[in-house]
């Protein structure tokens, strides 16, 4: 008798949640690299990612899950995703996790 079954004696009632099965992302793929880059506006450091070619709405929320993931402030302008601080290191490895190729470019 493994543990299952023993809480499934002292629970009969309880019904087994499926794990979730984490979805691949939709986002469209391209072949050439998406521009990481860092500058100073006003004394601030920003980071900025450009060059994708896909949906502006895949973009979008590429923009919005790397506020997210990061607790970073930031907004989409121009086909660009322009993000509160210093963070190409941590960018571009979640971006080579999801399958684009990214270039590091200035500093």
């Amino acid at each position: 008798m493994d543990l299952k079954d023993q809480l499934k004696n002292l629970f009969p009632e309880h019904v087994e949640v499926p794990e979730k099965v984490e979805e691949k992302s939709t986002i469209w793929l391209q072949n050439e690299p998406i521009i990481c880059k860092y500058e100073k506006r006003k004394g601030k450091p920003i980071t900025i990612l450009e060059g994708y070619t896909g949906a502006t709405s895949d973009f979008k929320m590429l923009a919005k899950e790397i506020k997210t993931k990061f607790s970073v402030g930031g907004s989409f302008k121009d086909d660009k995703i322009i993000i509160q601080g210093d963070f190409r290191d941590r960018i571009m490895t979640l971006l080579k996790e999801k399958g684009f190729n990214v270039k590091r470019v200035g500093g």
